[in-house]
């Protein structure tokens, strides 16, 4: 190979490592970044992006140039030279793509562990004597059922710097039921259709379904949990940017499940103290009053005396039930 020919690949690399670095950081693709959770999740995304964009114009770019350089000419009705295996470049087409997707799979195990997904007390598994103890209790593969479940507990999604820094978390109840998410805070009792959280606090979810599998899905946070019913699941996040961002469910649950959506409302502490109070005025009427005249959802309606919500609550979830 002559020093120009080399000089002319090594100008392509460069320009495609470039391209391929300048898109992978500016593609576009994804909504704000919410938490820190999100922008972890967001260097894999970013990764992967880069690698596909460099591929891509690899391929692209020696596909185009043997479609010029070798196309046939006009009366030539040869056939090609008898080229059979490269062990050489065969090697090579195969130890790249394999040590891709070794930096992706370390990288995103790294990931999911520092977001807790390696936490063994996010999934827990009683040992079979915990569980015989309190089958004791109970009769028959119902019971067993029950008692392994009462100790299953899926989590994941906490900020590495939580612990350092010693940050109370935000505990938040979540029903999710056909068609609404229920967001209860145990702290002040308040049942809300909207979930809303103080930015910079770190917020601990738990989530359950009270009638088939649903799914907790906030874009903005790039974590998405099961609701099932029966079982707790969890799933942890640290608002950071203040506004609001749709909270959607992302499990087939009925023919209403596109309906099935409501707001995840970051605010200022000042502000998040302020709805406190508010809801805490709202809601210190009466619950049989309250309830009584909460029908402006006919689809939840029937839900209302049972989970113990009212009217306010009530005409939150309308509201996003009609948007």
């Amino acid at each position: 190979m002559t020093t120009a020919n080399k000089i002319k690949i090594a100008t392509i690399a460069i320009l495609i490592a470039i391209i391929s670095l300048w898109y992978g950081q500016n593609h576009g693709l994804l909504p704000v970044a919410a938490s820190p959770e999100a922008q972890a999740v967001d260097g894999i995304f970013q990764l992967m992006m880069t690698v596909a964009m460099g591929l891509f114009l690899l391929i692209e770019g020696v596909l185009i140039y043997s479609l010029i350089r070798f196309r046939q000419k006009p009366g030539d009705d040869s056939d090609g030279p008898p080229t059979e295996g490269n062990v050489s470049l065969e090697i090579v087409w195969t130890a790249i793509p394999t040590v891709i997707v070794l930096i992706i799979s370390i990288y995103s195990f790294e990931v999911y562990n520092s977001m807790g997904g390696l936490n063994p007390e996010a999934s827990r598994d009683p040992g079979p004597q915990q569980v015989a103890e309190e089958t004791t209790h109970n009769e028959g593969l119902q019971g067993l059922i029950a008692s392994a479940s009462d100790y299953l507990a899926l989590g994941l999604g906490e900020s590495p710097g939580n612990k350092a820094k010693n940050l109370t978390p935000l505990s938040v109840e979540v029903n999710a039921i056909q068609y609404a998410f229920l967001f209860t805070y145990p702290d002040s009792g308040i049942v809300s259709g909207e979930l809303h959280v103080p930015v910079g606090q770190p917020v601990n979810l738990k989530i359950e379904a009270g009638d088939v599998i649903h799914a907790f899905w906030v874009p903005q946070l790039r974590l998405k949990q099961d609701a099932v019913p029966g079982r707790e699941t969890k799933i942890s996040f640290t608002p950071e940017r203040t506004g609001e961002y749709p909270v959607i469910c992302a499990e087939l649950c009925g023919p209403y499940h596109g309906a099935m959506k409501t707001q995840l409302i970051i605010e200022s502490r000042d502000e998040y103290q302020a709805w406190i109070q508010e809801q805490q005025v709202a809601q210190s009427q009466p619950l049989d009053d309250t309830v009584a005249v909460g029908t402006t959802d006919p689809l939840l309606t029937p839900y209302a005396e049972k989970i113990g919500v009212n009217d306010e609550t009530l005409e939150e979830l309308h509201i996003h039930h009609t948007h």
